[in-house]
């Protein structure tokens, strides 16, 4: 968060959160906001630190000592350029040539929770808004989209690269796309493994606020005033929304096991594709590759 920003407080509540090594909290008194950011190592992918520290954190919120007027989560990131790279691709490697589908399927779920939980907003009263600058691939996007609000800054690109290594995106990308955009455009989507910009995505209607660079926080900010001019009446609508076309749990589960097939029976050339991709994306981050 840029040091402009006023009323912040970092939270060093030793009992909850200095365990945290891939994640960083704060809270916006001012707008009863929660932010945490990723911070994952070597690269900034869900890795299963990551995943874990996330899914405690939920667990967390509203417990004594922690403030109890929070209405807001906002997800983002601290690596420049970069919000997501997608699924742990150096675990999913090594998991793929030891033959460990129970491996591939506990990461894959522990995915989908924290998905899950996310789009259901904790199953509690918050509006979950994600924050990208920079670019969201693969798992990445599929965490991005499925906040109830999703800004990104224009120069932020999305995709979902997992075809070029001969898998798809399994953990969420087809339910929550097809529900904003049918399912003839999130097939081509995936199936295309093509970025797209943060403007294309919001003529889509996949990006919610387009907001200029450098600008997200704040459009962040613009978003939360509007909301709480009416905040019962966004919450009851996008509740009435998921009604009418809701993503079950057993949906995300019988894809992603789906998925977890499908990654034991990539090749020897897959994985080296894939090894490809890990290291090109580790030097856009600057970050040595592990």
């Amino acid at each position: 968060m840029k040091q402009t920003l006023q009323n912040v407080t970092q939270l060093h509540h030793d009992a909850y959160y200095s365990n945290y090594t891939e994640l960083e909290i704060q809270y916006d008194s001012d707008y009863k906001l929660a932010w945490y950011y990723m911070d994952a190592k070597p690269r900034l992918c869900c890795s299963p630190t990551l995943i874990g520290e996330i899914q405690h954190w939920y667990g967390e919120l509203g417990k004594p000592g922690y403030p109890d007027d929070v209405r807001y989560i906002a997800l983002a990131s601290r690596v420049p350029g970069v919000f997501n790279l997608g699924g742990d691709l150096n675990l999913f490697i090594d998991l793929i040539r030891n033959r460990d589908r129970d491996g591939l399927l506990r990461y894959a779920i522990s995915c989908v929770d924290t998905l899950y939980t996310h789009y259901t907003h904790l199953d509690g009263d918050f509006t979950t808004i994600t924050l990208v600058q920079g670019d969201a691939l693969g798992g990445g996007m599929e965490f991005a989209i499925s906040a109830d609000v999703l800004v990104a800054e224009r120069s932020a690109k999305m995709g979902m690269p997992e075809i070029l290594f001969n898998l798809f995106p399994g953990m969420g990308a087809f339910s929550l796309l097809s529900r904003k955009v049918g399912e003839v455009q999130a097939e081509r989507m995936i199936l295309s493994g093509c970025l797209y910009t943060a403007e294309e995505l919001h003529e889509m209607g996949i990006v919610d606020v387009l907001a200029e660079d450098g600008q997200g926080e704040e459009a962040v900010f613009d978003y939360i005033h509007r909301e709480e001019r009416a905040p019962n009446g966004y919450r009851s609508f996008r509740n009435a929304k998921k009604f009418c076309n809701r993503i079950s749990y057993a949906e995300l589960e019988g894809i992603t096991t789906a998925w977890a097939d499908a990654a034991l029976r990539l090749d020897d050339r897959n994985l080296r594709m894939m090894e490809r991709l890990v290291s090109r994306q580790s030097a856009r981050t600057g970050r040595a590759h592990n």
